[in-house]
This record gives structure tokens, sequence and C-alpha cells, in this order.
């Protein structure tokens, strides 16, 4: 039995990597898809399954069909008359429900009558009753499990643990990956096409929200276009600002959740937008910076300054 398991774990795992080895989807070539023999058989098992269901169910009624005109003759022969029988199915629901015949009804009658209403002593349905039944035995067992013994975790340790555990990998992550030391004292603007593009891509990701796509802010952020600026306008300040937060005022510290060199890229392209003038920007808020801190290259439409 190990060995059968072993074999299918295999097979799956090698069909997950050759799938992830495909690139056209099924839909794009149905006959050259690595995986067509196998979507073939599911539907061919699907098919005889149908098949199948279908037929014995045909058999089913007709030998009900047999079984119930047999009882009929049988029935007139003896000069009684015939009762049909109930259907499994029906005998399991009269089990699971323990309902009481319409006329049989007058052995429970209690008597009482209120507007033509007649009380009967109906007793609940033993489906009920078990699973009652099992919400105390569940109830019991959860209490010894969770609360005396403490084998599981409540959901509450359950989540600490799960936090504990991400927080190692993501140390494990961040320790395997080299991280670009920011002196923030030599830090000077680069207008480099590939610094602006990744910052553009952060910028889209975590900063238009209160920024817009176009930088000219909205209820929560400033604009980023003009000459003010509530912390500070240069390099340092704008890089000092993205990486600390300002979490009173609604800036979240990026440093904790991003790399310095995202840092640094995203406050490039910060500064980079100065001077765009988008549609509708917001009013301008804090100092104007006056000094020109940004000389862009040519790759960008036009110099600015703060």
């Amino acid at each position: 039995m190990k060995k059968i398991l072993l074999s299918i774990a295999a097979l799956l795992v090698s069909i997950g990597g050759f799938s992830q080895q495909a690139t056209p989807s099924f839909w794009d070539d149905p006959i050259g898809h690595p995986l067509a023999p196998l979507y073939g058989l599911g539907a061919l098992i699907f098919i005889l399954l149908v098949l199948v269901t279908t037929v014995s169910v045909v058999l089913l009624r007709s030998f009900n069909a047999l079984v119930e005109q047999t009882l009929k003759e049988k029935a007139k022969a003896l000069g009684i008359p015939y009762v049909p029988q109930p259907s499994p199915w029906e005998r399991l629901m009269q089990k699971l429900n323990a309902s009481v015949p319409v006329e049989q009804e007058k052995d429970i009658d209690l008597g009482h009558s209120y507007d033509g209403i007649r009380e009967l002593d109906n007793h609940l349905p033993p489906w009920w009753k078990w699973l009652f039944y099992a919400t105390i035995v569940w109830s019991v067992v959860y209490l010894v499990v969770y609360h005396i013994s403490s084998n599981l975790p409540l959901s509450h340790d359950e989540y600490q643990d799960e936090i504990a555990a991400a927080d190692i990998e993501k140390k494990k992550f961040l320790a395997s990956q080299p991280q670009l030391a920011i002196d923030l004292d030599k830090l000077e603007y680069n207008a480099d096409a590939e610094i602006l593009a990744r910052g553009e891509k952060i910028y889209t990701v975590n900063c238009v929200p209160c920024h817009r796509n176009d930088g000219g802010g909205n209820t929560i952020g400033p604009n980023l276009t003009d000459v003010y600026w509530i912390h500070g306008g240069t390099v340092k300040n704008v890089f000092a600002t993205v990486n600390n937060g300002f979490v009173e005022k609604g800036m979240p510290a990026w440093g904790k959740t991003m790399s310095q060199a995202d840092v640094r890229d995203v406050t490039f392209f910060v500064l980079s937008l100065q001077g765009t003038k988008p549609a509708d920007a917001k009013a301008p808020q804090g100092e104007p910076v006056e000094q020109p801190v940004i000389q862009k290259t040519d790759s960008l439409k036009s110099e600015a300054s703060l």
C-alpha cells in the first residue's frame, strides 16, 4: 500500500513539474497538450460513470415495477386490497423523521384544539436528536482537547504561531537577499531610467491610493508635483519621509516592508514628478522649497526645481 501511495505521489509531482514547463494552455492546443491523455481518461471515466448510473436507475425502476405488478396480482388472487410498499428512500426518511402517518394522528391527539388547530404529541425527529447529542459530545471533546489538556492550540495561539513562523521565513528570505546600503548623507537624485521605472512600479502599487497616478494628491495624500513640501523637499527629506513615515498623518513607514533600494527608487520617482502639473491637482500644502535640487536628464520632458 505504501509503495502504491508513493507511486501516485511521484506521478502527481512529475505531472505538476511537466505542466509547469508547458507554456501553451490546454485550449491553445488540446490534442498536443501534454496532459491531453490524462484529461481524456478523466472524461472517459466520467462518461462511464454517467452511463452506469443511468442503466442502474433504469434497471432498478424496471425491477420495482415487476415486483409491484407481482404483488398486485398476488393480492388480487387472495382477494385482499393491494397496499403499496414504501420505497427504500421512503423507509429511510420514515426512520430519520419518525413521522406519524395522517391516518394514525388520532393516536397522538392530546385533545386540545385552538381555533381548529389540534395539538399532537409529535416528537423531535431522530436525526435532530442525533445531531444534538453529537454537539454535546463534540463540546466535551473540544473542552478537553483545547482547554484542559491543551493538546491543540486555540485559534488565537495558532494565529500567533503562524505569524511567528512567517516572520522567521521573512527574515530568512531577507537574509538571503543582497541588501543595498543607502548612505543618506551621500544620497543624490539620479534620473536613471531604470531606477525611475522601478520606482514607478512601486509607486503604482503602494502610493496611488493616496497620491493618485499622476501625483496630484487626494483627500489623504498631498500634491507631489508642486514646490510645496510638508516635511521638506530635498532628496534626503523625501527619502526619510518614505522610509520612516508619519503614521499620525496617514503616511506608512514603508522602510519596514520595502528594501532600502526600493525606498530610494520610489523617492527618485516622486521627485521626477516635479513640474508635471497634473489636472485638478490638490492645493499646495507645507512650505515651498525654492532651491533647485533636481536636474533631469534628456529622457524626461522638462527640468524642474523644488
